[in-house]
């Protein structure tokens, strides 16, 4: 049985000493396996896949099919499912899984297991802004925060994004609670208005079916038109009627143009994301006409990309339980004759086509007439943790129309059963929207352009591996000190022979921005490193790090930097959120948790004058450590409640947990103050044996009670064990 994983207090000073350290580039110098440089290409046939859910009459899963079991058709047409397989989402071997079913080798790590270990799940909520109302933006809020507080897992990344982009720089792919919340508080409602001054009122419905040639619509308006100007004729009347249709239809579809651009940018935005991505769309509902538009041609994109991207799209009504939308505050035509009664029934179902067409194209499902949204959420996530992947051959030779391939998947000899898949796909992809600025493209070609380019793309770019660790103290005299450390691996880096040393030139760029985009604080710097010859005394260094620190003053920010090393022209960055929150007295707040390893023997004396053990422990920036080692960490605890005469009486508890299960727990266990010379700033440090745990992803996470004003505060961060 695996040795529990112990927690020891130790000596602060010279953690101190080692993880606060003054800005400056350095070496490390433990030493590491070296890496095989040689590259294996292998050559496969690629393969076209698809995921595929498999439900009983209960709405369950249903496990242990087999390959035989489905039948594929392309187009009609019976293929050979030439891969089968049963995934998990979100687990550690799906990338695995996904890249043998295209037909290509996966990505692994030194010791040839796919990465990263216990990946997690990639989720975004897409609010359709542009068709919701006051109560859809608040049912909008309420069923994503429900996602953050209850259902979000330990290693899922999500993102909650609109179609005005009023979210602004909120809007992307975290792990971060803080920032999905944040960008909630900036949501407010910005339906659309068609301007239409005339009499008697068109709405939007109406106008769709006069542009669908319905005879009843068209005459009421028409009849109105001639009691208001009897010197038309009929015919006259009519065809203003239509072009009054034309010109209300005209604005509508404009506004969903722009809810769907914002979608299939989401979407696209996912290619280079592991593992299937579940897609929430939160809407009022639109309305998809067939003559004069392009919205089913654009749905039918939306489609073909999700299937490339492995995107599966829940279309969630944020109406909730609605029987029409026709009521007393409606701007509706009066009608004595009930000529437009029929379409009241209709005007509904009318709204929910495009949200159908969205799910049901990309294997997922329509949530509606529900007031319960969260419910159907975590159906949803239910539904879609486990699936089938098939993979088949394509056409031989390549591509060379861009014809909508339809898919149909079906089980033989299982009638009892119901199976969810994506309807289909594009030969050759439609091109993405390519801006003409040529004098920004000239611009973009330039080697530093590259790198601001990549630092400020949505996401992180590791084609040379790049680590970034952001933390914070405060300091009695400036406050709040932020400090951004960076790590690259030198043997990922080109080295030449510069008047007989080895020498590798590397550029660090970056900067600090806030919660609305705006940035601070910038690096743009150049390093020349000298690796040490052969002979040297010392072995040679695997990592280079650079300190950036910066006061700042309360609030959210994000850290955004990377590498380029000039030699190849390959490029790294990485991105990381942190909280800086106002300290005030009485209220009790944690610092960052600074990181470092040890490997030597475990220390066992508590908190201590600077007379205690001395240990060499530097900062760990890529939260990446040995299975053999002892994690160790400093916190500071910030403005628990005391006063002249007492001191403050504070608990403190450390947990490490995997899948957000605790492996490691501490009892709560109250600080000792002795030698403390701010009763401010309260300095802890503990080291935690990492023997015996298995690999993976965990999540360190501190909780500290202040005991006298019955408040509390935690602070929490990722680590992987290798």
């Amino acid at each position: 049985m695996p040795a529990p994983a112990r927690v020891v207090t130790v000596t602060v000073t010279r953690i101190l000493i080692c993880l606060l350290a003054t800005p400056t580039a350095v070496f490390s110098q433990q030493q590491t396996p070296a890496r095989d440089q040689t590259e294996v290409i292998r050559v496969f046939t690629q393969l076209i896949q698809t995921d595929v859910m498999v439900f009983d009459k209960d709405g369950n899963f249903k496990d242990n099919l087999r390959r035989e079991d489905f039948e594929l058709r392309i187009d009609g047409k019976v293929r050979p499912i030439e891969f089968f397989e049963r995934v998990t989402a979100g687990s550690a071997d799906e990338e695995a899984q996904l890249a043998a079913a295209r037909g290509s080798a996966p990505i692994t790590n030194a010791k040839g297991k796919p990465i990263p270990l216990d990946r997690g799940r990639t989720i975004f909520f897409f609010i359709d802004d542009l068709h919701l109302d006051p109560a859809g933006a608040h049912a909008a809020r309420k069923v994503v925060t429900r996602f953050i507080d209850a259902e979000m897992s330990q290693n899922d990344e999500a993102a909650v994004t609109s179609a005005t982009g009023q979210l602004g720089f909120l809007q992307q792919l975290t792990d971060n609670k803080t920032v999905l919340r944040r960008a909630l508080e900036r949501l407010a409602p910005r339906p659309y208005q068609v301007q239409d001054h005339e009499q008697p009122p068109m709405p939007e419905f109406q106008a769709v079916q006069i542009d669908g040639f319905d005879r009843d619509v068209t005459d009421f308006y028409v009849r109105a038109l001639v009691r208001e100007s009897p010197a038309l004729s009929q015919q006259t009347a009519e065809h203003m009627v239509q072009a009054r249709a034309h010109q209300i239809l005209q604005q509508a579809e404009h506004i969903t143009r722009g809810s769907l651009t914002g979608l299939e940018s989401l979407v696209r935005s996912a290619s280079d994301l592991p593992g299937q991505k579940l897609l929430f769309f939160l809407s009022n509902g639109f309305f998809v006409r067939g003559r004069n538009s392009d919205v089913r041609d654009r749905l039918q994109k939306i489609t073909s990309l999700a299937a490339r991207n492995g995107v599966v799209i829940y279309s969630l009504d944020t109406r909730g339980l609605v029987s029409a939308l026709v009521d007393a505050s409606t701007d509706a035509p009066f009608d004595p004759s009930f000529s437009l009664r029929r379409t009241e029934s209709e005007e509904l179902n009318a709204t929910q086509d495009g949200l159908h067409a969205l799910a049901y194209d990309t294997g997922g499902r329509t949530i509606l007439n529900s007031n319960d949204l969260g419910s159907g959420l975590k159906k949803a996530l239910k539904e879609t943790s486990v699936y089938y992947l098939l993979a088949w051959k394509p056409d031989p030779g390549k591509p060379t129309s861009s014809k909508f391939r339809r898919i149909d998947v079906k089980l033989v000899n299982k009638p009892d059963l119901v199976t969810r898949v994506r309807r289909g796909f594009f030969d050759l992809e439609p091109p993405a929207p390519v801006a003409n600025d040529q004098n920004k493209k000239a611009e973009d070609k330039k080697p530093e352009a590259k790198l601001w380019n990549a630092i400020g793309a949505s996401m992180p770019n590791q084609g040379l591996p790049f680590s970034l660790s952001m933390r914070y103290i405060d300091t009695p005299q400036k406050g709040p000190l932020l400090s951004a450390a960076m790590q690259i691996p030198i043997e990922f880096l080109t080295f030449s022979n510069v008047e007989g040393k080895s020498k590798s030139v590397v550029e660090l760029a970056g900067a600090i921005y806030n919660d609305k985009g705006q940035p601070g604080a910038r690096l743009d710097q150049r390093f020349t490193i000298t690796a040490p010859q052969a002979n040297a005394s010392l072995p040679p260094p695997n990592d280079f790090r650079y300190t950036f620190p910066i006061h700042l003053t309360p609030g959210l920010y994000q850290g955004r930097f990377g590498v380029r090393d000039v030699g190849s022209g390959k490029t790294g960055t990485a991105h990381a959120w942190i909280e800086i929150p106002p300290l005030v007295a009485g209220e009790v707040q944690l610092s960052s948790l600074h990181l470092g390893e040890r490997t030597s023997a475990p220390v066992t004396n508590a908190y201590a004058s600077a007379d205690g053990p001395i240990e060499d422990v530097s900062l760990n920036v890529n939260r990446h450590f040995s299975s053999s080692s002892y994690l160790r960490f400093l916190v500071f605890v910030y403005k628990a409640a005391h006063t002249a005469q007492t001191k403050p009486d504070v608990a403190l508890q450390v947990l490490l947990l995997r899948d957000s299960q605790p492996v490691v727990t501490t009892p709560l266990k109250k600080l000792g103050l002795d030698g403390a010379p701010d009763l401010d700033r309260i300095p802890y440090a503990a080291e935690i044996s990492l023997a015996n745990l298995p690999a993976g992803r965990y999540l360190l996470k501190v909780n500290v009670i202040d005991r006298v004003s019955k408040r509390s505060a935690s602070q929490e961060t990722q680590i992987e064990i290798d």
